[in-house]
């Protein structure tokens, strides 16, 4: 086995963190499918481009037993997610010791995450509070599709438009830019990504990516539900069985009662916590964020 530079010296023998190698950023994605948490499958290509230097790797005796994403965008804003500790190796004190590592390296930041439910009491502990809660809806959208009774909304290939467009857009839903993960969210292979244009501006943008359970959806931005739900069955027919997933903000109302309405069922449950004030989105036109990972 190689030798992997040292990234931050843990003080525990055996023990050490390092940056997370191209292998371990698939082993990390595996690692969260088997959470349940059902990852896009080229998720990580899009994550490497946000912020190279920012997944590390737990690592006992030379071997990975535990992982966290410290993403920075910008200069004031973080991001923490794909804490996990191996099951074999936890209350050890080793997932304790990265969280340490991954929030040093955003000292300074005002920092987000989408929590798990049995884990948002530490994070509170750690300064976090909670914003609102994410519910992951799944199920295939039943129904007609609703761009059809709106002779003025055009669903388009995202691609097609200016990219200085679709990051301007991006902006009013997350608190810093974030041009290049957005240039590959988008773009790469496999997946598909939808907007709705009417009268040459941007009223919503989709995404649905390929996963090991049902076709991953997000970010879904739309300027009404009736926007969200064009986008969304549009989507949905590039889902293999037009069964789909996404995870919905409670702090836009429309979203929950839109999915339910359109036969989708809530299936997991997270918090978006934020260290300090929560940043000023555009929340009501908000239906699915982008990654649980990566905000």
């Amino acid at each position: 086995m190689h030798t992997v530079p040292v990234w931050y010296n843990t003080g525990m023998t055996g023990f050490e963190i390092t940056g997370a190698s191209a292998a371990d950023m698939l082993l990390m994605r595996d690692w969260a499918d088997e959470e349940g948490w059902n990852p896009g499958d080229s998720d990580r290509y899009a994550f490497a481009v946000a912020d190279p230097a920012g997944f590390l790797v737990g690592r006992l005796d030379g071997e990975p037993v535990a992982c966290i994403s410290a993403v920075r965008y910008g200069a004031g804003f973080g991001f923490i997610g794909f804490y996990i500790a191996r099951p074999a190796v936890r209350g050890r004190g080793y997932g304790i010791r990265l969280w340490h590592a991954g929030m040093e390296r955003l000292d300074g930041r005002l920092v987000g995450l989408d929590g798990v439910v049995d884990q948002q009491d530490n994070y509170r502990k750690s300064g976090f509070r909670s914003a609102w809660n994410n519910f992951r809806y799944e199920g295939a959208p039943q129904g007609g599709g609703a761009e059809e009774g709106d002779a003025g909304l055009e669903i388009v290939d995202a691609g097609t438009l200016p990219f200085g467009l679709l990051a301007a857009y991006d902006r009013r839903f997350f608190p810093a830019a974030r041009d290049a993960f957005l240039s590959a969210w988008t773009g790469l292979p496999g997946r598909t990504a939808l907007a709705a244009v009417r009268d040459g501006r941007i009223e919503g943008l989709g995404v649905i990516r390929p996963s090991s359970a049902a076709h991953r959806i997000g970010p879904l931005y739309a300027a009404t539900p009736a926007v969200a739900a064009a986008l969304l069955r549009r989507l949905a027919r590039h889902a293999a069985d037009g069964t789909v997933s996404v995870d919905a903000p409670d702090a836009n109302p429309a979203a929950a009662a839109l999915f339910e309405g359109l036969g989708l069922a809530p299936a997991f449950e997270t918090a978006r916590m934020y260290t300090g004030p929560t940043p000023d989105l555009a929340l009501t036109e908000l239906f699915g964020v982008t990654s649980l990972e990566l905000g």
